[in-house]
């Protein structure tokens, strides 16, 4: 079988001088082209591999020193309490029934140093909690608490530090992830036992500022671990395999990295909390200058073979011609119809056989000709599908309202719909794949719909409701968005009051069906009938008219696309809005 199929792949090459000389060409320029381009390749990957573990590492360390100092500076805070003479003149007195009015002043003298250690700590200190054994008392500082409780038995964070023999730990709080408590012992003085403990509840974007030096990029994660291999804060909130965690906390030393399949993993030590700063880098985007290296010479090497192939069939020509066309010309002269044509000058069988050749290249002529021109009609009116612009009116009523919106609104607002339009054109330049999906074209959409809300502000309400199954289905590019615009230039433009406009998507069965309705002036019965035989007689012609995209456009560009699978209906009447419906295939279906 193997044989077989190798006699079938030389066979071309044993039978003609001329498929010999091109594969030489080809072999003789692709080949180097190829050895080199790898070369190079591999030689830009390892610096690029080279670069970012120097650079990770220098990061990873200036980082890891900043977070140690935002950890000491929450540490110095809770000293700043454990030396307080409050907690002393507290300790002092608990237990001990003396003047009312001299516990009440501890008292109020403790609570006083842990709210002004709350208030003074920034927005990022959410909580302060204190735990003393021998009252048995809760101390619980908030925005909505302040006061001394009694308790019947010692919160959890305080027998986690007896049984670990710890005096400081860090964790989350599981019901809240971002979220975490520093927590330090209080150790009597003279004998260093555990009788409490203070407890500072944080949030972690507190260190999101400094976590950006690292320079994280789109697809890179960076982590902070606990001794224990616990992933404390996750930023973004992607999963970590523990394994990967484990080996994190068994390498020795306070910073390296290391390599795996499929990423780079870098790690440092956070002192003085003894946790772990991690940052995961994808081997995608090491690889991503070599693969640019790899397009470049793919480029340069198929304008190479493209060349050697020019002149591979120019040698060939001149060498093998006459052969070639005596051989050609044997293969199925009886098949081809006899059609008139310019005789040659000889008169003997090499004459007959160019006469029988002039004629066979005639026909095959002939029918790429008629192929050519259908193939050409559909591929055209596809093009010109596509073609579409966006409405110079919309433009200019955009660029005006943004003009406007710089001297009234503020920076924020003006640049979301400059995104907004920039989206708008690079969604209709971008891939020149006739079809999109309906997200594509709901996100287009949006965005079409921001610049009109800022437009016309609380007079247009917009609703969608969107059917998730639906959402990756097949459908050609700009097909929503001019049908809305038709909704405004025929139906909202001329009405007083409030305008509402809803965009629908429904998966049903094999079918998507996508509901643009709204409130304006409709259409007459006679206007009705008009458009509707518009849209069944306009098959296969998707021209645009004027200056917008008409909804026979659509509808043209739909039955090109999906047949009779897909379709338009419009219902409409007087003063009571338009409703127009548009149904495709799921997924694409079979159209013929």
């Amino acid at each position: 079988m193997i044989r077989k199929a190798i006699g079938k792949l030389i066979e071309p090459f044993k039978r003609s001088i001329r498929n010999k000389l091109i594969l030489t060409m080809i072999l003789l320029a692709v080949v180097p082209i190829a050895v080199i381009t790898g070369l190079a390749a591999d030689k830009s990957r390892q610096s690029m591999e080279t670069e970012v573990v120097l650079t990770n590492q220098s990061n990873m360390k200036w980082t890891g020193v900043y977070l140690g100092d935002q950890f000491a500076q929450l540490n110095n805070l809770i000293y700043g309490v454990l030396i307080s003479p409050h907690l002393n003149e507290y300790l002092a007195n608990a237990g001990e029934e003396g003047n009312l009015s001299t516990q009440f002043t501890v008292q109020r003298n403790l609570l006083d140093t842990l709210t002004n250690l709350f208030y003074s700590a920034g927005n990022q200190i959410i909580g302060v909690e204190m735990y003393l054994a021998e009252p048995d008392k809760l101390v619980v500082i908030n925005a909505s608490q302040n006061d001394i409780e009694s308790v019947s038995a010692p919160p959890e964070p305080f027998n986690t530090l007896q049984s670990d023999d710890r005096d400081f730990i860090v964790r989350t709080v599981k019901t809240q992830p971002d979220q975490f408590q520093l927590i330090r012992s209080i150790n009597r003085f003279e004998t260093q036992e555990r009788i409490g403990y203070i407890a500072l509840k944080i949030r972690w974007t507190l260190f999101d500022q400094t976590l950006d030096l690292i320079g994280r990029g789109d697809q890179q994660q960076v982590l902070i671990a606990n001794e224990q291999g616990e992933a404390l804060y996750l930023p973004g909130e992607n999963n970590m395999p523990v394994a990967l965690l484990n080996r994190i906390q068994s390498m020795d030393g306070e910073q390296g990295y290391f390599q795996t399949d499929k990423e780079y993993v870098f790690y440092n030590s956070i002192d003085p909390v003894g946790l772990r700063l991690v940052n995961i880098i994808p081997q995608s985007e090491i690889n991503a200058s070599a693969l640019a290296t790899m397009r470049f010479g793919f480029i340069v090497g198929t304008i190479s073979a493209v060349a050697a192939v020019i002149m591979a069939v120019f040698l060939a020509w001149r060498m093998a011609t006459p052969i070639v066309s005596l051989a050609r010309s044997m293969q199925g002269l009886g098949l081809i119809r006899e059609t008139e044509v310019q005789l040659s000058n000889r008169v003997d069988e090499i004459g007959l056989l160019e006469t029988k050749l002039n004629n066979m290249s005639l026909r095959i002529k002939e029918h790429i000709k008629n192929e050519y021109s259908i193939t050409l009609e559909k591929k055209t009116a596809e093009l010109k599908a596509l073609q579409a612009q966006i409405n110079p009116h919309f433009l200019q009523n955009t660029l005006q309202m943004i003009g406007s919106m710089l001297f009234t609104k503020p920076p924020a607002e003006c640049y979301a719909i400059i995104r907004s339009l920039s989206e708008m054109f690079r969604y209709v330049i971008r891939d020149p794949d006739h079809l999109a999906t309906v997200k594509s074209e709901m996100n287009h959409l949006d965005n079409y719909m921001k610049i009109q809300q800022q437009r016309f502000g609380a007079r247009l309400q917009y609703r969608v409701g969107l059917d998730e199954s639906a959402l990756n289905s097949p459908i050609p590019k700009l097909t929503l968005q001019p049908i809305v615009e038709n909704a405004f230039f025929h139906g909202l433009d001329t009405k007083s009051g409030e305008w509402l406009l809803s965009v629908d998507v429904y998966g049903w069965k094999d079918t998507v069906q996508i509901r643009i309705q709204d409130n304006g002036i409709g259409m007459s019965a006679d206007r009705l009938a008009l458009v509707r035989s518009r849209l069944n007689g306009n098959y296969g012609q998707p021209w645009t008219s004027g200056n917008r995209i008409g909804i026979q456009n659509v509808a043209s560009r739909i039955k090109l696309h999906f047949g009779k699978e897909g379709t338009i209906a419009i219902h409409s009447e007087p003063n009571n809005g338009t409703t127009v419906t548009v149904n495709i295939p799921m997924g694409g279906g079979n159209p013929n």
